[in-house]
């Protein structure tokens, strides 16, 4: 029996309706989206409906995390995504969730999402010039606006899922995160430049960056910040559920719109193909896609290191170097300055509680 998958990236539209500079599906090594159909089919929907019943049957799950992903995927039209949600509702005990970059986004969608009880994640880079850096119209204009707008509408819906956040070290790290808080997000995920060794990030400390973010928000709890709470879930022996930290298998597979069957967008950054499996949903069952898929486990140079159960060995996309992901993460150094830091926190804490008397 294959990988037991948790989470279905469904790309319901292969195409943007920004132009974002930093985006890693249409500005990497990857320009198959090119080729990709425009909209997810009736077809292929009813296929992965299909497939999904097969493997939760298989697997014996609960339920199934489906995203709608894209490109953008509210440029698919809210008649597909509903028609997605419930084909495959009807037949899979699902939970769905739409990630958009919100321009989009109106009262009337809204409405639509929430009668479906798809929950809603935007992404939003910080403030005004944080966010308009990057995540800019094809004619250059900025798009903070309309996220703005979109987020006003969402505010306080139990739909709202929460933020997402691409780190920029242009942007001052506490700044950055008290921007996202008045839009009352349930959980921020903070996303680092998605780079490897032959296509390395922007030079500069992300372990400052990220550690300054982690005091303010450990000091000030409003929010769930996805990353930090993973790092101590699984400093405390616990499980992680998110690619990057702990040592478990992705549980993750991703759909296109043609139904090719894909490891990982992020691996876009890597070179042509390198998330490919060669399956189609039509033809392939997720059981048999995913005996395509790499083992993804740490790199053996981490095989020494005393954080190599919490980070193991960091995203995968993040280990590419020229012919091979066996390597750390590009990031690796970042990682463990983090790692520690939370870890002395989180243990400075642990011995300050009284003791109980026995």
């Amino acid at each position: 029996m294959g990988r037991p998958f948790r989470q279905v990236i469904l790309k319901m539209h292969a195409r943007c309706d920004l132009a974002c500079d930093h985006c890693y599906v249409y500005t990497m090594r990857d320009q198959r989206w090119r080729m990709r159909d425009r909209t997810m089919s009736s077809s292929v929907i009813r296929q992965v409906a299909s497939r999904l019943e097969e493997h939760v049957r298989a697997h014996g799950h609960t339920s199934i995390d489906v995203v709608l992903h894209g490109g953008e995927p509210l440029l698919a039209g809210v008649e597909r995504l509903a028609e997605a949600v419930r084909v495959i509702g009807a037949v899979v005990p699902a939970r769905f969730t739409l990630q958009t970059n919100g321009v989009l986004l109106d009262a009337a969608t809204v409405d639509v999402l929430a009668d479906l009880g798809v929950r809603v994640g935007v992404s939003l880079d910080g403030d005004r010039e944080a966010h308009d850096r990057h995540r800019r119209r094809p004619d250059g204009g900025g798009s903070y606006d309309a996220v703005v707008t979109a987020l006003e509408l969402l505010r306080g819906r139990s739909i709202f899922g929460g933020l997402l956040c691409t780190v920029d070290l242009a942007n001052d790290p506490v700044r950055t995160y008290e921007a996202l808080l008045p839009f009352a997000p349930p959980r921020v995920d903070f996303l680092l430049p998605n780079a490897n060794w032959s296509s390395p990030p922007p030079p500069g400390s992300y372990a400052d960056w990220l550690t300054a973010v982690f005091d303010r928000w450990y000091s000030g709890g409003e929010t769930q910040v996805r990353g930090f709470e993973e790092i101590i879930n699984v400093l405390l022996g616990g499980g992680s559920s998110v690619e990057g930290f702990g040592t478990a298998p992705p549980a993750s597979v991703v759909i296109e719109t043609d139904g090719a069957i894909e490891v990982s967008d992020m691996l876009t950054s890597a070179f042509e193909g390198a998330g490919a499996t060669g399956a189609v949903i039509g033809s392939s069952s997720l059981d048999a896609a995913a005996a395509r898929f790499p083992t993804m486990s740490a790199p053996p140079a981490c095989d020494g290191c005393d954080l190599r159960e919490v980070c193991g060995g960091g995203v995968y996309a993040h280990r590419y170097r020229a012919g091979s992901f066996a390597n750390p993460s590009v990031y690796c150094d970042d990682l463990y300055a983090l790692i520690t830091h939370v870890r002395a926190r989180v243990v400075r804490d642990i011995a300050a509680l009284p003791r109980v008397a026995r």
